[in-house]
């Protein structure tokens, strides 16, 4: 097993009982959401760990093989129609540790939220919608359901119960608003719970997010 991916932990009072695993997007690191520990609106919830792992980096094809930090290769603009399969698995893998580590410190799955802006969306979404067990949310941020085909095939029974906060800009450039619409019908056709969000914003958050997350977040770990 490879090594467990580097990461940033935040602890909102001793003994968590929650986690909230939140991966970054493309280039970007752990650091990116840091900030977002301290804003959003957590009265009343138990003491949670937030984890900001920071993903490996690769060449990444789009930006002439830069190298950054990425979960998975993109190789055209088109993100549904030349997938990186191999990069999608080896990151699921290594969230799949990071939940694996927050059992190991106590926490069971049932109160392991998984989330990502972006391409940190799509891992949320790799991931969590092939889990054995039933998670205590997915908060998908501006992002997709990559693999979307295998995803019928793949996904766990468990996972069926785990609720999904679906958010996306109704202006976004990178990943247009019809891939995000596209990935909520999909699962919503194979029979998920799908609290879907859009906002007069580009590819970013906004106040009003933080603000709708925040009664997601007390909704799940109520």
């Amino acid at each position: 097993m490879s090594k467990l991916l580097d990461n940033i932990e935040i602890e909102t009072a001793p003994n968590p009982t929650v986690a909230i695993i939140w991966m970054h997007g493309l280039g970007a690191d752990g650091n990116d959401f840091v900030p977002l520990a301290s804003e959003l609106d957590l009265k009343g919830l138990p003491a949670i760990r937030f984890v900001f792992p920071h993903a490996n980096t690769m060449p990444v094809t789009i930006n002439g093989g830069y190298v950054m930090r990425s979960w998975y290769d993109i190789v055209n603009a088109d993100l549904g129609r030349r997938e990186d399969e191999a990069g999608l698995r080896a990151s699921q893998l290594q969230v799949e540790a990071l939940i694996a580590r927050e059992k190991a410190r106590g926490i069971p799955a049932s109160r392991i939220i998984l989330a990502g802006f972006s391409q940190g969306c799509a891992m949320t979404l790799q991931t969590g919608l092939r889990h054995p067990e039933t998670l205590a949310g997915l908060m998908c941020l501006s992002g997709y359901v990559p693999l979307a085909d295998k995803i019928a095939a793949e996904r766990s029974e468990a996972s069926m119960a785990t609720p999904i906060f679906q958010a996306h800009g109704q202006h976004d450039g990178m990943i247009p608003i019809a891939r995000a619409s596209d990935s909520r019908d999909l699962l919503t056709s194979l029979g998920y719970q799908v609290e879907w969000h859009d906002y007069t914003m580009q590819h970013s958050l906004c106040q009003e997010e933080i603000d709708d997350i925040g009664v997601w977040l007390k909704k799940v770990l109520a």
